[in-house]
């Protein structure tokens, strides 16, 4: 299977919840949560990638 590279600008807050760090884009209404910013933002370009990896495999990108 080829893997097809798609770069996009997406809006993403982090925000700070006590001791948790929470990122989250409102255009796909997706958020994930890390004990620190740097974390937060890394599973959240991770949850992004699988993500789009799921709807593409499941043929419902231009839907989304």
């Amino acid at each position: 299977m080829s893997k097809t590279k798609i770069q996009f600008a997406l809006p993403v807050s982090i925000l700070r919840e006590g001791d948790s760090y929470i990122a989250y884009t409102p255009a796909l209404d997706l958020s994930t949560v890390g004990d620190s910013f740097e974390q937060a933002k890394q599973r959240f370009i991770e949850a992004v990638e699988l993500f789009f990896e799921e709807i593409s495999e499941k043929g419902t990108l231009e839907d989304v």
